[in-house]
């Protein structure tokens, strides 16, 4: 069975950064896209960034320029840098990872359980 595993969250002071990993385990073959998304308290999930598994990437408009997605194939790992953070990037980030092949079933999809980041003074 493949889980998300993520870790990194926490409290940071506005300005600040913080760097999340999500880890993929189990036997897997391959993952296509793997991704972040954030939900903030009365707000829908919504997406953060996203990076294919040839490493194309894509960036939500808010976090354009602070963020840094990146990540390790022969790991199955995901990184999200975070830079210059500000109040309203508080929110439950959740790792997703898409297409997921192993050695014995393939995942259409799959989510992490998330992990708090508040950013606040």
């Amino acid at each position: 069975q493949v889980q998300l595993v993520e870790s990194g969250g926490g409290l940071v002071q506005p300005g600040g950064s913080l760097r999340l990993s999500c880890a993929a385990s189990g036997s897997i073959f391959s993952i296509d896209a793997m991704g972040w998304y954030r939900q903030a308290p009365g707000k829908e999930r919504e997406l953060v960034a996203a990076i294919t598994s040839g490493g194309r990437t894509s960036y939500a408009d808010f976090v354009k320029g602070r963020a840094t997605i990146s990540r390790d194939n022969a790991k199955n790992t995901v990184y999200l840098q975070m830079n210059s953070l500000k109040p309203e990037d508080t929110a439950v980030y959740y790792c997703n990872a898409k297409n997921i092949v192993t050695t014995t079933v393939r995942y259409v999809q799959l989510w992490g359980q998330g992990t708090l980041v508040t950013v606040s003074s």
